[in-house]
């Protein structure tokens, strides 16, 4: 634990040091920290936050830059919440005019997200497991071939084709559509289509093939891989600006599983991870910080997160992750 003097001599660096960019110098500290002391004892504690691994010196006779762990200190004990929203006419405009199933307002999310922090976004689906399922509908394509369309209370929209051995008529399609909304509607996709609940002794043998199929795509739902979307990764150069290091942003992103088991391991409610805290090779000069969504308003929560520079603005970007969750609780919550 830091000393106040020297805790807010770090504070100042690194919050200089997010707006410019630039090393700092103790001369910048003093003028910008309001601190009650001359610029030879900010050059002294300096030299001490070196020692003790929260600065360094790019070259000699340069300002300090803050080091990994000084910008972990910053956002764990440091940082103070900002309270006003950002862009409030901007989220509040995107959640009132977008009316949509859940992929593509998890997606168009991604998008507003890298529209506001001007940082690359992904955003997670809760995963279709543990939702409940609202509607079941089969719509005859060929024969021998039915599409099956589950929606589920969240809002999900999930599309199975079942091929069936043999041709069925359109009645027997109807009968297996109604048993299927009689077992499954109310319960989590998780759960499969309960075989043990149907008698299939009296059936038409059309519409036991058609259950058993139907079954098969609910296990096959449930168990599917989570889904993950990008926003624009455009920003990636302005926000990094030497082209080494948005490769190393780009190669990242392309690491959807790595991705996938960062967020997948973090708790509920915000977090940042910096650095090598990701476990993720390329993530050198790259912070993480997400929030989750949904948990409480409809079931099973997802995540939203921008990737940055260890330099970002996180008091602004913790801000705009937390107004946008709550607006995709709410929007999700009137679904």
């Amino acid at each position: 634990m830091l000393g106040d003097r020297r805790a807010q001599i770090l504070r100042t660096m690194i919050e200089e040091h997010i707006r410019t960019g630039e090393p700092v110098s103790s001369r910048a500290i003093l003028e910008s920290g309001n601190l009650a002391v001359s610029s030879a004892t900010i050059r002294i504690e300096l030299v001490a936050l070196e020692a003790a691994g929260f600065a360094y010196q790019p070259h000699t006779a340069a300002g300090r830059v803050p080091t990994p762990r000084a910008f972990r200190y910053y956002v764990d004990s440091l940082m103070s919440p900002r309270e006003t929203p950002v862009a409030p006419d901007r989220v509040a405009e995107f959640f009132s005019s977008v009316q949509s199933e859940l992929s593509r307002l998890l997606k168009a999310t991604s998008a507003l997200l890298s529209e506001v922090t001007l940082l690359p976004s992904v955003v997670t689906g809760p995963g279709v497991a543990q939702e409940i399922v609202r509607a079941v509908h089969l719509v005859k394509a060929t024969p021998e071939t039915l599409l099956m369309v589950v929606v589920t209370e969240a809002g999900r929209v999930s599309q199975s084709l079942l091929d069936l051995p043999k041709p069925v008529n359109d009645t027997e399609v109807q009968d297996a559509e109604i048993l299927i909304r009689r077992i499954q509607i109310g319960t989590p996709i998780a759960e499969g289509l309960d075989l043990s609940l149907v008698s299939v002794a009296n059936l038409p043998s059309g519409v036991v093939e058609i259950i058993k199929a139907a079954a098969a795509a609910l296990d096959r739902a449930g168990s599917a891989e989570q889904e993950l979307y990008f926003g624009p990764a455009i920003y990636s150069t302005d926000a990094w600006g030497e082209l080494s290091k948005v490769r190393k942003v780009l190669e990242v992103l392309e690491r959807r599983a790595a991705l996938l088991e960062v967020m997948d391991h973090l708790t509920t409610g915000t977090e940042v991870k910096i650095g090598d805290e990701l476990g993720i090779d390329a993530a050198a000069d790259i912070s993480l910080v997400t929030t989750t969504y949904g948990e409480e308003s409809y079931g099973p929560s997802g995540r939203i997160a921008v990737l940055g520079p260890m330099r970002m603005d996180y008091v602004r970007t913790i801000r705009v992750l937390e107004q946008i969750g709550d607006g995709l609780d709410e929007s999700l919550g009137d679904s």
